[in-house]
């Protein structure tokens, strides 16, 4: 398992603009838009994250944080900014801790693309799926926090917070499996793998008989919450790129497939056992979901997990198809390309534990 030393300083802070913005056109909008906005204004972007290039903006008064769509040839769907923007400002003030956004910019003539521009949110970000950089007795409480923060999430009734909308009701996985392996399928310039092939012949035939519907987050992941500085306290999730209306289960064990996760392709833990390192075991972390979700257990786990091995692995090809159309916004880009066999092999390992 990768340090979270090492992860924490590949991805941690921001440096010089990779994508470029243009600093003097970006001032007058936000003088126009954004309240108490007053410059000079600085511009770097962040070192982590690999879809929508993200920037600090700073000036002598205040900082904030801007994400906006990535310049060039996008696949159909991805990289939408101002749908993140809409499900952040739905849930600000909800259960669920997120930046509040302060404008947004649907006209392209101004950068480029559209983006949106969201308070920054002063805390740690953790990209060790093992906490080590926090004492062994401090871990699990902070994983309890996760847990909550994802049963709240799919907690929030979808029409009282104006998103009934967000995304088509029944069918998840029958759309998202379509979705995802059309993406694969269609990036000719990434190639294509056995494993990732096996899968889309395979995931449309074991869908489970389950057809609920909440908010789901898409990559909720501990690497994607800002954390109080010194409490166990998520202050905000953030990357809601991947969000719709869809099945909780799916979502949770996105999020619980850090325990078979190797911590070198996103924060995970190897496999590793957890009690040594201070952290529930896996069924422990998914009866406490149980328990705030109204839950006994959680048949057909083992689909829920080839689902979103898959998913993720869709995802990392569309990362190489970037880096090879010189399009990848982060510097790790091609590191993630990289591991896409690996992680297409255990898509199709927690495939065959399903059959």
């Amino acid at each position: 398992m990768a340090s979270g030393t090492a992860l924490t300083l590949a991805n941690t802070g921001s440096s010089k603009v990779r994508v470029a913005i243009d600093e003097i056109a970006l001032t007058g909008w936000m003088a126009t838009n954004i309240e108490g906005f007053l410059g000079p204004l600085s511009v770097e972007q962040f070192n982590g994250g690999q879809s929508n290039p993200t920037y600090l903006l700073s000036t002598p008064r205040a900082r904030y944080v801007l994400r906006r769509k990535p310049p060039g040839l996008l696949l159909k769907g991805a990289h939408d900014v101002l749908r993140e923007a809409r499900v952040l400002q739905a849930l600000h003030g909800s259960d669920v801790p997120v930046a509040q956004v302060l404008g947004i910019c649907e006209d392209e003539t101004v950068l480029g693309s559209q983006f949106y521009v969201m308070e920054m949110v002063e805390g740690r970000v953790f990209w060790d799926a093992a906490f080590t950089d926090l004492p062994i007795h401090e871990r699990a409480a902070y994983f309890d926090e996760m847990n909550r923060v994802i049963a709240a999430l799919h907690s929030v009734d979808p029409f009282a917070a104006g998103l009934s909308d967000f995304g088509k009701p029944g069918n998840y996985f029958a759309r998202q499996i379509g979705r995802w392996s059309q993406q694969y399928m269609e990036d000719h310039l990434a190639g294509r793998l056995a494993d990732m092939d096996a899968l889309v012949e395979w995931l449309p035939t074991a869908i489970p008989d389950s057809n609920e519907a909440a908010i789901v987050h898409g990559d909720f992941r501990c690497d994607n919450m800002i954390f109080h500085p010194t409490e166990p306290r998520v202050l905000a999730v953030l990357d809601w790129e991947l969000s719709t209306l869809g099945h909780p289960l799916s979502d949770f064990a996105y999020h619980a497939m850090m325990y078979r996760m190797p911590g070198d392709i996103v924060a995970g833990l190897g496999s590793a056992d957890p009690v040594p390192l201070g952290l529930p075991t896996e069924e422990e972390y998914i009866a406490a979901y149980c328990a705030r979700t109204g839950r006994t257990q959680i048949p057909d786990w083992d689909f829920y997990l080839a689902f979103n091995f898959f998913r993720l692995a869709a995802i990392f090809h569309g990362i190489k198809g970037r880096v090879m159309r010189g399009s990848a916004s982060n510097t790790q880009a091609k590191e993630r390309a990289e591991a896409l066999p690996r992680l297409a092999a255990l898509a199709r390992q927690a495939m065959e534990r399903c059959q």
